[in-house]
């Protein structure tokens, strides 16, 4: 369903081209991310618009809670407009600087929101659109779900937070999907901690219906949890990355990345061989440098804040358009789309300690 902006909405910012959409019905903010045709992904004007809604409605206290969704069914948001940050910093702009700084804030407002936030996490929800949906208190899940971190793809590491959750997932399940990007499914989410809820999508009409007339107490995160126990389920049977979890526990675990990739291609175990092979065969597509940094970068991230995986992610982000790969995955992924990536260097081999190391550099794990 597509909120339409109403008459009783305190639309107090501009909405982007209605690539924000703002509705109030029963005391439930709506906000819904409408740009369909690009899967939803984040512009820099999208995040102005959700952080000055969402400061709005904190202090109104009419507003009990905030429902954030996708327009469509195909995602909930696949992600920001990398496009778009890309051509600001071939043209010498500041655009990418500006966006990370304000999407992380973002995200971080999220965490700490005062009000129930429910995330309707229908169809991809990848990148960006993880770090909206991890500080929300209520995270919905459907069939059509895709989750995932695959920044090491475009050679560039899991922000939005990333550090931060995905090294949180048990075992070492985090580290697995930040390295690999592999997307998983409703079942394996929930399994991982990365969502609460599961509804069928033909259901999220009925959800909809049922928020316009919930009848509020004194707690509403209880009186949405209550609704949500009535349409849903908390988790779903045999989620894949339970059976491969001593097998990703082990491999994720070694020290460095060509001892992975090395070891996941000596399996013979049968019910883990396939995988092995197709896991150490992905790892070798992706950027060397953007996975030696998000290793490190998450192992760093299980002992430190909140507030400090989002300083380090800046502390990156402010090195990586000029010294990571992300230029030229970019390039090659999506502009030139020849699928042939340079990595700068092209092989784990060729990658020096020192170099992932500098990255580093000045961080204290203190924020600092």
């Amino acid at each position: 369903m597509t909120a339409q902006v109403s008459s009783q909405a305190s639309v107090t910012v501009d909405t982007v081209g209605y690539e924000v959409l703002v509705d109030i019905r029963n005391h439930i903010g709506h906000l819904t991310l409408n740009r369909p045709a690009g899967l939803n992904a984040l512009t820099l004007g999208m995040v102005r618009s959700l952080q000055q809604q969402l400061d709005a409605w904190a202090l109104d206290p009419k507003i009990h809670a905030v429902v954030l969704r996708g327009a469509g069914d195909k995602a909930f948001c696949a992600g920001g407009d990398i496009r778009s940050l890309y051509d600001s910093h071939l043209q010498g702009d500041t655009l990418h600087e500006a966006f990370f700084v304000e999407e992380y804030a973002l995200d971080l407002t999220i965490h700490h929101y005062r009000k129930p936030i429910l995330a309707l996490m229908d169809g991809f929800v990848l990148g960006g659109g993880m770090g909206l949906v991890q500080g929300a208190d209520l995270r919905v899940v459907t069939e059509r779900s895709r989750l995932g971190m695959p920044e090491v793809g475009i050679g560039y590491f899991p922000d939005v937070g990333g550090s931060y959750f995905l090294p949180r997932v048990p075992g070492e399940l985090g580290i697995y999907l930040g390295v690999s990007g592999v997307q998983v499914r409703a079942a394996d989410a929930l399994y991982c901690g990365l969502a609460d809820w599961y509804l069928d999508s033909d259901k999220l009409q009925q959800l909809d219906e049922r928020l316009d007339r919930l009848p509020w107490h004194d707690t509403p995160l209880k009186d949405l949890q209550g609704l949500l126990a009535k349409l849903g389920v908390q988790q779903l049977p045999e989620p894949p990355l339970a059976d491969l979890r001593p097998a990703i526990d082990h491999f994720f675990a070694l020290p460095d990345l060509p001892s992975i990739i090395e070891q996941l291609r000596q399996v013979t175990v049968a019910d883990s061989h396939e995988w092995a092979l197709k896991t150490a065969d992905l790892l070798q597509t992706r950027s060397p440098l953007a996975m030696a940094v998000t290793l490190e970068m998450l192992r760093r991230g299980r002992h430190l804040s909140l507030e400090h995986c989002f300083a380090l992610e800046l502390h990156l982000d402010r090195q990586w358009f000029e010294r990571g790969d992300l230029i030229e995955g970019v390039r090659a992924l999506l502009i030139d789309k020849d699928k042939n990536p340079r990595w700068n260097p092209p092989t784990l081999e060729a990658l020096d300690a020192g170099h992932v190391a500098s990255f580093f550099d000045g961080f204290d794990d203190h924020g600092n």
